[in-house]
């Protein structure tokens, strides 16, 4: 019954802290350990001024649980963990009856991850939306298309001077140019060949090629996780999807002439994590960072639509075409950014790698 007990903690997605009468840590689950980023067998029998700190309220309510013997809940609370991290959350203090005088069950549920759940639906919906809509689009464009360039061809072979077909090639050119705009305006629509693979090797041929494509004149810093399973997906895709935020990491350095320029390539296993409507045991988080002038405010909410870009001789298909293929791998791209610091972070599940690997 014991493990039973521990397994059922394990795997809540809320931090769920165990104190006992010195308010010195005895039990802290995955989710804590993900929120307050230490190890459980690090932080045992620490005081919990090592997890939160300066925070004399969550302080004061630990004592009055102990004193009167009922629990306590709070929404919506600001506060201060130990890495230096202000997090919005909800917790509840319960006494644990039959055990150890004086020892506390605390839970934290933090609030941003239900603001990010409900980002990501309106974020999917609208992606399925614009979707859609660019599919019917495309097929109203591509119709017409064919009939111009099929058009522009026998014409040329009616032309009675071969000098005016410069013309008719123009035509064809355009409308072939147009043609591939709009298939990639559509994605990727090849089905995935889907394989186990170890996503560092992915980052390391990008790297390559980054490192190439800048001469070294922005620095590309790597910050791997070893423990991270190989993954199922399509190399291909996943270098594509990578490499479109990659580019678009540098091409923002590179316009804004920012001092010491830096992306930084950085990977970790995390645990009991929601995508979607969907609570994943292990997905991989990617990590692009740069040191560049950040996303413009008014991109922000339309940053992986088709079409949307921020740079005068950009497409705006990079993003979108790489959120369309993380979404395949059952994932999802966040964007976080200020001037100064960008983050893009991808998610992909990592069940199907570990049912592989059995």
């Amino acid at each position: 019954m014991q493990n039973l007990y521990k397994q059922l903690l394990d795997n809540l997605s809320g931090a769920v802290l165990m104190l006992d009468a010195d308010r010195c840590l005895r039990y802290l689950n995955p989710a804590g350990e993900m929120l307050f980023d230490v190890s459980a067998k690090r932080i045992e029998g620490e005081s919990v001024v090592a997890l939160i700190r300066d925070h004399s309220e969550f302080y004061d309510v630990l004592s009055d649980v102990l004193d009167t013997g009922h629990s306590f809940t709070r929404r919506e609370a600001h506060l201060y963990l130990s890495h230096g991290k202000e997090i919005e959350a909800d917790y509840s203090v319960t006494p644990l009856v039959g055990m150890q005088h004086g020892c506390l069950l605390v839970e934290i549920l933090p609030r941003d991850r239900l603001m990010r759940m409900g980002r990501e639906e309106d974020s999917r919906a609208q992606q399925e939306a614009t979707r859609g809509l660019v599919r019917g689009l495309a097929h109203e464009i591509k119709n017409p298309l064919g009939g111009i360039r099929g058009a522009a061809q026998l014409l040329e072979r009616a032309l009675p001077d071969n000098s005016l077909g410069e013309y008719t090639q123009v035509i064809i050119t355009e409308a072939d140019r147009l043609q591939n705009l709009v298939d990639r305006m559509l994605g990727p629509r090849q089905l995935l060949d889907k394989r186990l693979l170890n996503i560092h090797q992915i980052l390391e041929h990008i790297y390559s090629l980054a490192n190439a494509e800048t001469a070294g004149e922005i620095e590309i810093l790597r910050d791997y996780d070893p423990s991270i399973p190989d993954l199922n997906g399509d190399e291909e895709q996943l270098i594509q999807a990578v490499l479109n935020i990659v580019r678009n990491s540098i091409q923002a350095l590179q316009e804004s002439e920012a001092h010491r320029p830096r992306i930084c390539l950085r990977t970790r296993a995390i645990r009991q994590f929601t995508l979607g409507n969907e609570r994943h045991r292990l997905v991989c988080q990617l990590v692009i960072s740069d040191n560049g002038p950040g996303v413009p405010e008014a991109l922000k909410e339309t940053l992986f639509f088709p079409m949307i870009s921020g740079r005068a001789e950009g497409t705006g298909l990079g993003l979108s075409i790489a959120q369309s293929i993380i979404n395949q791998h059952n994932g999802l791209i966040e964007c976080q950014s200020q001037p100064g610091q960008t983050e893009f972070v991808i998610y992909i599940p990592l069940e199907q790698s570990q049912e592989n690997e059995l």
